[in-house]
């Protein structure tokens, strides 16, 4: 089936690549030209595990072609829209000015009998609005939330959980629908949950399921804010509690919090239009789900400077991190970053590492040191943090080797993902978040 992708970013570009590897034939369209340049070179613009090799095949293939060109996208059968919605600069609601755009970009390039299937995260009632744009066209728009995890985007892509139409109603939807089914037919044969819906309620799976994965966590470091003044361990009442099956141990790992493109902005976003809906009070947890996710940043800033008695200017602190979560390159509202930063801020001699983000980084916050060496970041410590769990910090990283290096035995753990008891052993004086 012949597919356009309206947006390459994050989310279009990994679309696309593996819409082409499931082998269907697709175009990518974007107004970035240096972006469209590079994906045209089958060259990812930002790390994702396993993206590289779908798009160099793709493009090999011929099935996959990027374009800065909205006229390419005449004759595609369906339209995934994908672009950014960022938080407001003004306030917390949702910026869909690109997603707006985008539309209307499309719109003079459709054809009886198409589908228009919008990806974006957007808050409810955005699709009844957009349908005006599209219905005179003949066209059909629907809701098809990603469910996107960054590090196993791709993977989510092609073998996802789960499956969300949200189509009209009566025929144009039920067609829809079908079409729907034909661009994922791997999974569809794999007996894949494929939920048809409505417009709102497809638009409301998607900020229902990051409102419930932020609460989940925010309890958890809620959990660790009580722990601490208690001395209980926060990480065995995570195992505890999370053998229980309605609760489950997933995302009940404390922490600096979460961060990213998504959950952060996706929250407040909801917030937002919960108020604009006039039941603001349904979820106004949500705004101290965001306080004590921010506060964790706070603590594990605090955490650095009591482990060094209160002296941290000019003291080298190695970073372990920059990257918002492990396997990707992603420094958007990173909690790693922001903790680097508020040290620096506080006179610290900060030094950076990450596997993957330093680059990204850098041109964010140039003031900040990085190196790619993790002994060159941990040569001369006075102190260590580890806020992004890569495996090569949580799993490859021997305390006896760390002891060598740095000037004094400091470590705090703000991912509470390494071994406590090994770097005890190797003569440091470990802190995690929320354990004694």
């Amino acid at each position: 089936m012949r597919l356009s992708v309206i947006g390459c970013g994050y989310l279009g570009a990994v679309h696309a690549a593996a819409m082409a590897s499931i082998g269907h034939d697709v175009v990518g369209i974007d107004v970035d030209e240096h972006k469209i340049a590079a994906l045209s070179k089958g060259e990812a613009p930002f790390f994702e595990p396993g993206l590289q090799e779908i798009l160099t095949e793709g493009i090999a293939s011929g099935k996959l072609r990027f374009t800065t060109d909205m006229a390419e996208a005449r004759g595609a059968a369906v339209h995934f829209v994908g672009v950014g919605t960022p938080q407001q600069k003004d306030g917390y609601a949702a910026d869909l000015t690109y997603v707006n755009a985008a539309v209307d970009a499309l719109v003079p390039f459709l054809a009886e009998g198409d589908i228009v299937a919008g990806k974006s995260t957007v808050p409810v009632g955005t699709a009844a609005a957009l349908t005006e744009k599209v219905a005179p066209t003949g066209a059909t728009l629907v809701w098809n939330p990603e469910f996107l995890r960054e590090g196993w985007a791709v993977q989510d892509t092609i073998d996802p959980d789960r499956l969300v139409a949200g189509v009209p109603e009566g025929a144009a939807g039920e067609r829809a629908a079908d079409i729907l089914r034909e661009v994922y037919h791997p999974s569809v044969a794999k007996n894949t949950p494929f939920i048809v819906t409505d417009l709102a309620t497809a638009e409301l799976v998607k900020v229902a399921a990051n409102a419930f994965l932020a609460t989940k966590i925010s309890f958890i470091n809620a959990m660790a804010e009580i722990a601490e003044v208690t001395g209980a361990d926060v990480t065995t009442l995570a195992d505890a509690i999370g053998h229980d099956a309605r609760i489950g141990r997933r995302f009940l790992g404390a922490g600096i919090g979460f961060g990213g493109g998504c959950l952060p902005k996706d929250i407040r976003a909801f917030s937002a239009r919960a108020e604009e809906l006039g039941r603001g009070e349904s979820i106004a947890f949500l705004r101290e789900v965001d306080a004590i996710n921010l506060r964790r940043r706070d603590r594990a800033v605090e955490l650095v400077v009591n482990a060094l008695d209160g002296q941290v200017f000019e003291r080298k602190i190695a970073v372990l991190g920059a990257a918002f979560k492990p396997h990707s390159d992603d420094i958007r509202d990173s909690p790693a970053l922001d903790v680097a930063v508020r040290l620096k801020g506080l006179g610290a001699n900060v030094v950076v590492t990450d596997p993957e983000a330093i680059e990204n980084a850098r041109r964010i916050h140039p003031q900040l040191t990085y190196v790619a060496d993790l002994d060159e970041a941990l040569r001369d410590a006075d102190a260590v943090i580890v806020v992004t769990e890569w495996d090569e910090y949580r799993r490859e990283l021997d305390p006896t080797h760390a002891a060598s290096l740095v000037a004094q035995r400091v470590i705090v753990d703000g991912r509470n993902c390494l071994d406590a008891a090994a770097w005890r052993a190797a003569g440091f004086t470990y802190t995690g978040m929320g354990r004694p």
